[in-house]
């Protein structure tokens, strides 16, 4: 015996609906309660002072007289600047340490990927110059540099330098000895992220790879190297963005000496912010800075496929 299922009414279709609405729309307002502290401050210190910034990228102001149009005339000032552009070169040149750092991450992701007997001291120990205080960082790697330092010793012992000198003293090693301290610090940084994706990775597919007769690399290249691709995305655009903020090791270790070797174009940003008070010079660079980040994301969408992985 079968029973026929009872007919709701209309009347109480409407209660149902009205109830159900309700209770979604106080689960609603629950969450964005939870959510307000978070979107206060997210609009106090992130979205207000873009908003101003680009609203002073096209104003004369000091600080102390209010803001005055101008226009274009900070961007023009800007492009007149010889010293704007050495330190949108130095910071372009910084890009280079993106593969780098991507490289060696991948590298010592797989290294402590192993099952191995101490393994977790190793992946601590790469992750502490993460934690650590860039000002404390500048200030060991300055000393390390210095003449008749450490590093100046390993090299001269292997031959690679002929004469003592300290690398940050050196127009033509500065940039180069601060873009190896920053691949230091950030190693631990991207060893994470890529190891988080190692192990996201199916342990089947590179199993039946192997039954199939690939060689390990063959393994890497075909199985773990696309998969990490979504990864690798987020890896490099972080970055490049940094490698183009890159701020802090200059003001602790160079200030964008010698002779503007180092000098980058969030520094300049700073100088005339901080230093000459042209608040409208330092926001239009730094409107520069925001474009440029933006085209050299598209292009690491592009060369990561977007982060897909192939089916």
């Amino acid at each position: 015996m079968t029973s026929t299922p009872r007919r709701v009414s209309r009347r109480e279709q409407h209660k149902q609906g009205a109830a159900g609405a309700k209770v979604s729309w106080r689960n609603t307002m629950i969450a964005y309660a939870f959510m307000l502290p978070f979107l206060v401050l997210l609009v106090i210190f992130h979205t207000w002072p873009v908003i101003f910034g680009t609203y002073l990228a096209f104003n004369d102001y000091n600080i102390i007289s209010p803001p005055k149009w101008v226009g274009l005339a900070n961007f023009k000032e800007l492009f007149a600047d010889e010293q704007f552009w050495s330190g949108l070169r130095n910071s372009l040149k910084y890009i280079l340490v993106v593969p780098v750092i991507q490289v060696v991450s991948i590298l010592v992701a797989l290294l402590v990927n192993r099952p191995l007997r101490g393994i977790g001291f190793f992946r601590t120990a790469y992750y502490v110059p993460v934690v650590t205080s860039f000002a404390v960082v500048g200030l060991i790697w300055t000393w390390m540099y210095q003449q008749s330092g450490p590093v100046n010793a390993v090299l001269m012992a292997l031959g690679l330098m002929k004469e003592d000198h300290s690398l940050l003293n050196n127009p033509a090693t500065a940039l180069l000895a601060v873009m190896f301290v920053t691949l230091w610090k950030g190693i631990g940084y991207y060893m994470v992220l890529y190891l988080a994706g190692l192990q996201s990775i199916s342990p089947e597919l590179e199993e039946a790879a192997v039954i199939d007769g690939a060689t390990r690399p063959q393994v890497f290249w075909n199985i773990t190297l696309p998969s990490l691709r979504p990864t690798i995305l987020v890896c490099s655009l972080l970055s490049t963005i940094s490698a183009i903020k890159v701020f802090e090791e200059i003001v602790v270790m160079t200030q964008g000496g010698p002779a503007g070797s180092t000098y980058s174009v969030l520094f300049y940003s700073y100088s005339r912010a901080f230093q000459d008070f042209k608040y409208g010079l330092a926001a239009a660079s730094s409107i520069i800075v925001a474009i440029i980040s933006i085209l050299f994301g598209i292009i690491n969408f592009r060369l990561t496929r977007g982060g897909k992985v192939d089916a």
